[in-house]
């Protein structure tokens, strides 16, 4: 009797696998759209809504389900390249074998100027490659990241930053190739190229016109059409029109009015029908909401959805699993049109089918490590940096310093720590100035810290020093009329930025009177 359930079991399993084989959407023979179209017909509203969302994370979560599938995650928890293959093989594993449908996932990163995991070549910033003046040269290193992110499993990379550097104080200039839309032009078209070639999605960021007045990047920007032209648009332009970029990353900013994430005149009109953009549009981690809680254009997490997806935003980009509920909330709703929902997905599965994922998920966690850190991409890596240094005075020929030279003086805790720039994982390994100075010269070099880069303005008060701490809040900036709250505080060490101290006031617009005993520490 076992023997007999048993084969009729094994039977019935070989069955249930040559049906699935023959499904339209796993048939490679296929065109894409007609596989597109299948597959989306069989999904569920949850199924259409995992595709839609991505995150960080992985399945080491326990509390994390995710047996809707998921669009991609971004994993960093591997040590080295061949254990980094092989958790992205785990992941893909799962998800073709153990959800409903199969869909695979598309493994993500950073890669402004490396792979951001562990074991990775680090090249120069994005402001140091535009400095070499060398776009052969920057296609090469786009070629070198492509290469190590593609042996490891990842299948897009959120980079290039193209947005124009158009003020010093912004902290992303480092990240940018530079103020001149013509130089960035031509930096974004020689780094895209190469991973699409390779089968890496690139994501050319932020769009658009990402800095504002006094550096920020969360600012309402007001420029005209003109200026859209000649300045923000023609590096975009270039890494999607002429190098394919298969995918864009939204910006935190507003322009004229509307946040990026919600602005059909971006989406809609520029990037699909003036540029006939064909892929998909993810926003910047947490933008979507910023429309709720920075320029509160949006009432709530549902009007911010519903809006994003009717101007054109595809894949909903958040920090952690757990935010899923209200945007999942959304969707269920029936705030978004069904056809809306639709074609969003479309656009992520078309990117998944033609990667060649469903047939071919997985990697080589040996040719991923046979490409860490190889002497091929360490003189690459070493030439870019030779080639990135500029130069500006050399007064009396001091440069370089004489084998010779007596005494040499360093000053200042930058020249002490290796600044390899932002997108690097704090284990990874660099040479100091400090460092590469005493190799040369030994015991002849000097060093002083100097002032450091900051210092600490202020101390909060420790509760203990404080007695009978009595706030008043107001629902104006003048500490005029009645408070609308009054409330005993352990101490002052707020942290509200995007919230309102409490419900009845309102972000950004009240005021604060504390009145206690304050013993002196």
């Amino acid at each position: 009797m076992k023997r007999t359930l048993g084969l009729t079991l094994g039977v019935a399993a070989i069955l249930a696998s040559r049906v699935t084989a023959q499904l339209p959407y796993k048939n490679p023979a296929l065109p894409l759209d007609v596989r597109v179209h299948d597959l989306i017909r069989r999904m569920t509203l949850e199924e259409k809504f995992w595709q839609l969302f991505m995150i960080p994370g992985g399945r080491a979560d326990s509390a994390a389900d995710y047996s809707h599938g998921a669009f991609g995650l971004q994993n960093r928890s591997a040590t080295n390249a061949k254990t980094d293959a092989q958790l992205q093989n785990s992941l893909q594993h799962y998800f073709v074998d153990s959800t409903r449908l199969g869909i695979p996932i598309i493994p993500f990163e950073e890669a402004v100027h490396g792979v951001m995991r562990s074991g990775a070549m680090v090249y120069p910033a994005a402001i140091a490659l535009a400095a070499t003046f060398d776009s052969g040269l920057v296609r090469e290193v786009a070629s070198a990241i492509a290469r190590e992110a593609r042996t490891r499993g990842i299948r897009q990379v959120l980079s290039p930053v193209v947005n124009l550097a158009t003020d010093v104080r912004w902290g992303r200039v480092e990240e940018t190739y530079g103020e001149d839309p013509v130089l960035a032009s031509v930096m974004a078209r020689a780094f895209v190229g190469p991973f699409e070639r390779q089968g890496v999605i690139a994501t050319p960021k932020h769009f658009v016109a990402n800095v504002g007045e006094g550096g920020r990047d969360s600012y309402p920007i007001d420029v005209d059409e003109r200026t859209l032209e000649e300045l923000f648009y023609p590096p975009f332009r270039a890494a999607i029109v002429d190098a394919g970029a298969g995918s864009v990353m939204t910006a935190y900013n507003s322009v004229d009015g509307t946040p990026a994430s919600q602005n059909r005149a971006l989406l809609d009109k520029t990037l699909r029908r003036d540029w006939h953009f064909k892929g998909f549009i993810i926003s910047d981690q947490a933008a979507v909401g910023g429309a709720v809680v920075l320029h509160h254009t949006e009432a709530n997490t549902a009007s911010a959805a519903k809006h994003a997806l009717e101007a054109g935003l595809d894949v909903i980009f958040q920090s952690e699993y757990r935010q899923y509920r209200p945007w999942l909330a959304a969707f269920r709703s029936g705030a978004i049109a069904p056809n809306v929902i639709d074609s969003a997905v479309a656009r992520v599965l078309r990117a998944k089918f033609a990667l060649g994922l469903f047939e071919h998920p997985y990697v080589d966690p040996d040719s991923a490590a046979a490409w860490q850190d190889n002497a091929e991409s360490r003189s690459l890596a070493r030439e870019a940096a030779r080639k990135s240094v500029v130069l500006l005075q050399n007064h009396a020929g001091t440069l370089p310093l004489s084998s010779t030279v007596a005494s040499v003086a360093v000053i200042g805790t930058d020249a002490a720590e290796p600044r390899l720039g932002g997108y690097t994982l704090d284990s990874a390994r660099g040479v100091s100035i400090l460092d590469g100075l005493r190799a040369r010269f030994g015991d002849r070099v000097r060093y002083a810290p100097g002032p450091g880069r900051s210092g600490e303005e202020y101390a909060v008060v420790p509760e203990q020093n404080l007695d009978s701490l009595r706030g008043e809040y107001f629902d104006n900036i003048t500490l005029s009329g009645p408070p609308r709250l009054t409330r005993d505080d352990e101490n002052i060490d707020f942290h509200w930025t995007f919230n309102a101290p409490s419900r009845g006031l309102q972000i950004g617009w009240y005021s604060v009177r504390w009145t206690g005993r304050l013993e002196a520490p």
